[in-house]
């Protein structure tokens, strides 16, 4: 992967076309395998270093339904990463690709944790690349301002009342964590848990193991009773922290071969190249540009970006000076914007209800890193930010319609 990762750095491809390289190497893969693939993937480091939701949640289902309802293909692949997030959504998404698709597989080059190990259950085939990993099954629950593992807060909900039955009495500072916790509180966690097990124990016995007709040493023929007992065997095993040490484990091929049946992207150096590649571009879309979310497809492309503010609140539009001859007034807002990778600050004009054409021909200043569709390239580190969600901000606050080139 690192000569591929340094392939595309020397090329210096900018996100439009990095976005467009993505489009290409999903369609390669369409007709390499004969199925349709869906690009799904959050930044995980912009979650944990920079505090944004990347976590799967229901307004990712919107979007995919959106995308994928009007499709004829029979067969998707539905390639993941995320750090996990809302089992329901994670419900929602597979009903509705179950629904609409004869066969669904997921494709796992990075990390699919969480909720998205839940999805990734759902699916007839799933193919891992050697460096993908799934992770423990249990929902992100939220207590007080923290999200927390269900399973973890659980487990010591339950040993603090250990505690209690052996001493009489908690320490002081387990008292007030416990005096926190409502009854409601604890019924959800634990309703939290038994959901990701009823999901994955369902979904395991229906879809992936379906073909599932003989074991793998005697060749003796599975029953369905076999069937819904393994399924029951791995939804324990994924959901069981005391197996793995951590919510946050990363499950490997090599974790997985003995109880879950995966085809190993590895094993066809044509179909890895693609995906490795797919990988790359993706990472370098995420890590270069204020996206932090996508849902692709070959011919559409969708990618919700955060918002870099400028300095201080949102400018007011304000008159410019015309040019003798020039009668109608041009209201100007100036944006301080610095880069969030490098610090940099650049200077940007929104010129208020006229359109590119009239800027140019009033030779009003624009800042020249401003790439089509409202990117803005930083000149010091080629980091790409996305002016829109500035531009909607702009446009919700004063009613009118702002251009920056």
């Amino acid at each position: 992967m690192a000569s591929i990762l340094n392939e595309y750095i020397k090329k210096r491809l900018g996100l439009i076309e990095l976005q467009n390289e993505l489009q290409r190497l999903i369609k390669l893969y369409n007709k390499h395998t004969g199925r349709y693939m869906f690009v799904y993937a959050a930044d995980i480091n912009k979650g944990r270093n920079r505090g944004i939701d990347v976590s799967m949640i229901q307004d990712d289902f919107y979007s995919i339904q959106d995308i994928l309802r009007e499709s004829n293909e029979k067969k998707i692949d539905f390639y993941i990463e995320t750090p996990g997030g809302s089992g329901e959504a994670a419900e929602e998404i597979a009903k509705f690709l179950r629904k609409k698709f004869d066969e669904v597989n997921f494709v796992i080059a990075g990390e699919s944790k969480s909720a998205g190990t839940i999805l990734a259950l759902s699916g007839d085939n799933i193919y891992m690349a050697d460096t993908g990993s799934l992770g423990p099954i249990d929902a992100q629950v939220k207590i007080g301002r923290s999200v927390v593992s269900a399973h973890d807060y659980k487990e010591w909900v339950d040993l603090k009342r250990e505690e209690a039955a052996k001493t009489g009495s908690l320490n002081p500072f387990d008292a007030v964590m416990v005096a926190q916790i409502s009854p409601g509180e604890l019924f959800g966690v634990i309703n939290s848990l038994e959901f990701a097990k009823d999901l994955v124990k369902v979904w395991l016995e229906e879809y992936k193991f379906k073909n599932w007709t003989e074991t793998k040493t005697k060749r003796n023929p599975v029953t369905p009773e076999m069937r819904k007992q393994r399924a029951h065997e791995v939804a324990e095993m994924f959901c069981n922290h005391t197996t793995w040490r951590t919510h946050g484990r990363s499950l490997k091929i090599e974790d997985l071969k003995d109880v879950l049946l995966i085809e190993r992207i590895d094993d066809d150096p044509k179909l890895a190249d693609i995906i490795y590649r797919i990988k790359t571009v993706v990472k370098l879309i995420l890590d270069g540009s204020t996206v932090y979310k996508i849902f692709f497809i070959d011919d559409l492309k969708i990618s919700k970006t955060f918002t870099v503010s400028p300095g201080g609140n949102l400018p007011t539009p304000t008159p410019i000076p015309q040019a003798k001859g020039q009668q109608n007034q041009i209201d100007a807002a100036e944006l301080d914007m610095q880069c969030p990778k490098c610090g940099k600050r650049h200077k940007v004009n929104g010129y208020m209800d006229i359109d590119s054409q009239q800027i140019k021909a009033r030779k009003l200043p624009t800042n020249p890193n401003i790439k089509d569709n409202d990117i803005l390239i930083c000149d010091s580190c080629n980091f790409a930010l996305d002016l829109k969600p500035i531009k909607n901000q702009i446009e919700s606050q004063t009613k009118r319609k702002v251009t920056f080139k």
